[in-house]
This record gives structure tokens, C-alpha cells and sequence, in this order.
């Protein structure tokens, strides 16, 4: 990315710039969300929607429809490091100065996934949907909780195993002693292996 300030070149995956007056500067890596627009407009009803340029359009700047399929057939680095297949797809966690892969298969398998990075107390939530993701600071009023998975619950109910509390996939606890109460978001990236393995070449690979 190019910053139309000062020229500087910044990386996407990592943030850092790495060409031009800004060079070792980092930018902020914010929590996001991946969703479907299913499970993002039944949180959002009333959210809009950014809207195609039919000027970007018709000069051919958007990617085509179908470009993940296209990128499929790039060459990817070849690596060392076997434990995953090169476009293995998987939700990284980086956080003080530690990484984790998580394979989306197994975090799909499991719904809530729960591990600790960097001493930093988390959850993975896959939603029924499957591409919807979020992470979450497992930690409420400095206690680090022990979520399940409620079996049977739709939508998604997330227990905690210490007070009973139902939370939802917002983080928001719906039921219970901490009703009100909302989970942090932690940042991540959904990444192939080869990509997430160049920027965090100590990764740990989580194994459900």
C-alpha cells in the first residue's frame, strides 16, 4: 500500500513501511470482522453497504469475480516448514510477541476453540456459517473464563463453564450472572500457511 501523503510503501499483512520517509513505522492493527452478510446484517440492519463505482468498474480496476479462484494456480515459496500445505488456510493470532496458525478446518470442527498467545487468554468462535470469525479475550474482571460450545443453541451460544453465562458471537453475554458484560476482540488474519509463515516465521501450528 502507498500512502498519498509522503509516498511511503507499506506492507499488508504486517503494516510496517518499508519504503520511504515513514520507513520502521507500523500502523495499528485494529479488531475486525469476517462475516457473512448474512450473519452481519442480522447484527446490522440498519448498516449500509459501500456501493460498486460503475467509473472503477468500467475501467476494469476491481478484481474479477473470480480471482481467488485465479490465484489458485499462482506458485507459492517453496518452505521447509511441512506442517501445513502451502495454501492450507488457517486464522492467525500474533500477539506480544508470539504467533499461533490455527487450520480453519479444525476451528470450523470445534466452533470455539480456546488457547493462550502470548500469555493473552483467547477464543476462537467459527459461527455455523462457517467464514464468520471472530476472536475474543477470554479474560472478564481479570478471571480468564472456560467457554463451551452450547449444543443444540441457535443461534451460537457460547457457555461459561464458571457461572453459567450464555454469550453470543458478538461477545455480549445474553443470560446469566455476567449478562451485559462484553468480550474484548483480539485482531487476527485469515491466511494461507506460506503467507502467515514469511511474517511470523516462529508461528506455533495449533493441533485440535
Amino acid at each position: 500500500m502507498e500512502d498519498d501523503e509522503t509516498g511511503t510503501w507499506w506492507q499488508q499483512v504486517t503494516g510496517e513501511a518499508f519504503l520511504g520517509p515513514l520507513k520502521g513505522r507500523r500502523l495499528t492493527l485494529v479488531p475486525q470482522d469476517q462475516l457473512t452478510f448474512a450473519t452481519w446484517r442480522s447484527e446490522a440492519p440498519q448498516g449500509r453497504v459501500l456501493k460498486r463505482d460503475e467509473r472503477i468498474a468500467r475501467a476494469g480496476l476491481y478484481a474479477p469475480v473470480n480471482w481467488e479462484r485465479d490465484m489458485l494456480t499462482y506458485q507459492t515459496p517453496a518452505s521447509a516448514d511441512t506442517r501445513l500445505t502451502p495454501r492450507a488456510l488457517l486464522v492467525g493470532v500474533a500477539l506480544n510477541g508470539a504467533a499461533t496458525a490455527y487450520p480453519v478446518d479444525g476451528l470450523t470442527a470445534a466452533s470455539a476453540t480456546i488457547d493462550t498467545v502470548g500469555g493473552e487468554p483467547i477464543v476462537i468462535v467459527r459461527a455455523p456459517d462457517t467464514p464468520s470469525t471472530r476472536v475474543f479475550d477470554r479474560r472478564v474482571d481479570a478471571r480468564t473464563r472456560q467457554f463451551a460450545v452450547k449444543i443444540g443453541a441457535s443461534p451460537l451460544r457460547l457457555l461459561d463453564v464458571e457461572t453459567g453465562s450464555e454469550w453470543d458471537f458478538a461477545g455480549m453475554a445474553v443470560t446469566g450472572p455476567l449478562a451485559g458484560r462484553r468480550l474484548r476482540r483480539v485482531p487476527f488474519l485469515e491466511e494461507y500457511w506460506f503467507d502467515w509463515k514469511t511474517y511470523h516465521p516462529t508461528t506455533q501450528v495449533f493441533r485440535h
